[in-house]
């Protein structure tokens, strides 16, 4: 923590320098050029404090490859943004070096539809990298608001923190810490801890997408044999608000012909700001919502709930999810398309009172 919030600060004045920053305008909030080094000063923390740890890395080596690959493609895209395939390329070479050289693929999914394990035989690798790429994408649409993406990163790694100490993973402990740790560290200068306060550094692409593998890396070393920490469904839970977002908004891009990689301000947390609520509290409500879903997953897991049961029970909640997603959209149109009629409406007053 302290180490981030140090590096964050020597680095502000260089980034502001350089042109690391995030200029206002657009689709974007903020009022004035935000210096883009969150997740620079988060990975350079986590690097430098992982060779203080007195364990063995090399199983890790396919990790630091591959945070390298998405990091310096991240850094590059803060500076200028790059054309999406080339994010794209960069997040398959990452996954296929942690799957192919690291060993951390899928191979099983659980028992999804009965109490039948679902194994996935020559289709484990595709599947890995495809699910990697998502849980990618997904982390980094949430950044989104100040705080939220840092705040529901810190609950997702002290959750997977919780369940290797309890499983006796000490390294895997002490790694899921660092990420806690840095996380907080960054969030003193991105939280907004009162109404009216900005956040006056961002995360960037950088620390969003090395980030983002990290989660993945987690999520498919902890499920799969022979850690076994959790189950496949529980995973899903863990991460659950994030997954359903990214895969909503990008089912209604596809569905619209557009890009699913294309911005837009239709995110739920746009969604809860077109309600009405501040942007702190739509990042508490959000934060809130991770929470309680992270809290069924692992009530199901310590249970012994049977993992079909959790399966369709997310199943249903995304169905949810989706149908009240799909009603928003279809009246923040009508808003925006009454909006815009008002607004010509008075562009035409104005001009026949000047003429």
């Amino acid at each position: 923590m302290a180490l981030t919030a140090g590096l964050i600060w020597l680095f502000k004045p260089v980034a502001c320098r350089i042109g690391l920053v995030d200029q206002p305008g657009g689709r974007k909030n903020h009022r004035q050029a935000t210096p883009l080094i969150g997740g620079v000063a988060i990975f350079c923390a986590f690097l430098l404090l992982l060779l203080t740890l007195d364990i063995s890395l090399g199983q890790w080596r396919s990790f630091f490859l591959a945070a390298a690959v998405v990091f310096i493609i991240g850094v590059l895209d803060d500076f200028q943004e790059t054309p999406p395939w080339s994010r794209f390329a960069a997040q398959i070479g990452a996954s296929l070096v942690i799957v192919l050289w690291g060993n951390v693929e899928l191979q099983s999914l659980g028992g999804l539809f009965s109490n039948r394990e679902v194994l996935l035989g020559v289709l484990a690798v595709p599947f890995s990298v495809f699910c990697s790429v998502g849980v990618i994408n997904a982390t980094n649409m949430l950044d989104g608001l100040d705080g939220l993406a840092g705040g529901l990163l810190l609950i997702f790694f002290s959750a997977l923190a919780a369940l290797a100490w309890r499983g006796g993973l000490v390294a895997d402990t002490q790694i899921l810490l660092l990420f806690c740790g840095a996380l907080v560290g960054f969030l003193l200068f991105n939280f907004r801890f009162a109404e009216g306060r900005s956040a006056t550094v961002f995360l960037g692409d950088a620390g969003a997408l090395f980030l983002g593998l990290a989660v993945a890396w987690f999520l498919m070393r902890f499920t799969q044999e022979p850690i076994g920490l959790l189950r496949p469904i529980t995973a899903i839970w863990l991460f659950a608000l994030p997954i359903m977002d990214a895969v909503a908004i990008m089912s209604r891009r596809v569905m619209l012909g557009r890009s699913p990689f294309s911005p837009d301000r239709e995110h739920f947390h746009h969604i809860l700001l077109a309600a009405g609520f501040s942007a702190r509290t739509t990042v508490f409500i959000m934060l809130g919502l991770s929470v309680l879903m992270a809290a069924v997953g692992l009530a199901g897991e310590w249970s012994g709930v049977p993992e079909f049961l959790m399966f369709y029970g997310f199943l249903l909640l995304f169905a949810a999810y989706f149908w009240s997603m799909h009603h928003a959209w279809k009246v923040m149109k009508a808003l925006r398309r009454a909006h815009d009629h008002r607004f010509q409406q008075t562009k035409k007053h104005r001009d026949n009172a000047n003429v």
